[in-house]
């Protein structure tokens, strides 16, 4: 195929910048932070954006979603709990998530497990969503087939016919946040000549071990 041509020709000189185990934080939280805040700062589209990974049937399935806060050390996002991806963290607790931030020449690599976070918590955020978001969370069955988009919209004009003039929505029980408890952490750097910058913390016990790996 012709496409293989361009494609192996692609070349990116990674020289933005370099990382040492010296120069993190003790605590890989506070680091990531610090990448998340030049992120922003840098006009990286959807900076909270990563891939959540997860396991159906020893089979790994991957999307993207949007970080919406960390609480008590979790990274927490919101999303539908019968969707697929619920399904599949009911299944298996174990996930994955990687941040990539092209500007920066960055990526963040983390694993852990995952439960529910507290009613509370995603009460609060579901409040402070746009309605037209609150609508389309309460009317989508997500992930399950649909016959067309009209009867997508069909979903979201009943919804919003039901919550016409009420100025508070509730939020729908089968809606919420999850948060992941990181026991890996990764941080890459690319650096020229594909010698990229690697460093890793591992959880043993209540103790982050920090550590450079190969590229």
């Amino acid at each position: 195929m012709k496409i293989n041509e361009t494609l192996e020709s692609l070349r990116v000189s990674y020289q933005a910048s370099s990382l040492d185990a010296k120069d993190c934080d003790s605590d890989p939280l506070i680091q990531f932070d610090q990448w998340l805040q030049q992120a922003i700062l840098s006009k990286c589209d959807e900076p909270n954006s990563f891939i959540l990974s997860t396991v159906k049937n020893n089979r790994p399935r991957g999307r993207v979603v949007l970080l919406k806060g960390i609480h008590n050390s979790e990274f927490v996002f919101y999303t539908n709990y019968k969707s697929a991806k619920g399904d599949e963290i009911e299944k298996n607790e174990n996930v994955a998530l990687t941040f990539l931030w092209l500007p920066l020449q960055r990526q963040v690599r983390i694993e852990g497990k995952v439960t529910k976070v507290p009613e509370a918590i995603s009460d609060d955020y579901f409040g402070k969503r746009p309605r037209g978001s609150q609508i389309g969370a309460i009317a989508s069955p997500q992930s399950m087939i649909l016959e067309s988009r009209k009867s997508l919209e069909e979903l979201f004009l009943r919804a919003e016919e039901k919550f016409e003039g009420e100025e508070k929505l509730p939020r729908p029980n089968h809606w919420g946040g999850y948060g992941i408890t990181p026991d890996y952490i990764e941080f890459w750097q690319g650096r020229p000549n594909r010698m990229h910058d690697r460093i890793c913390y591992k959880k043993d016990l209540d103790q982050w071990k920090i550590y450079r790996l190969a590229p």
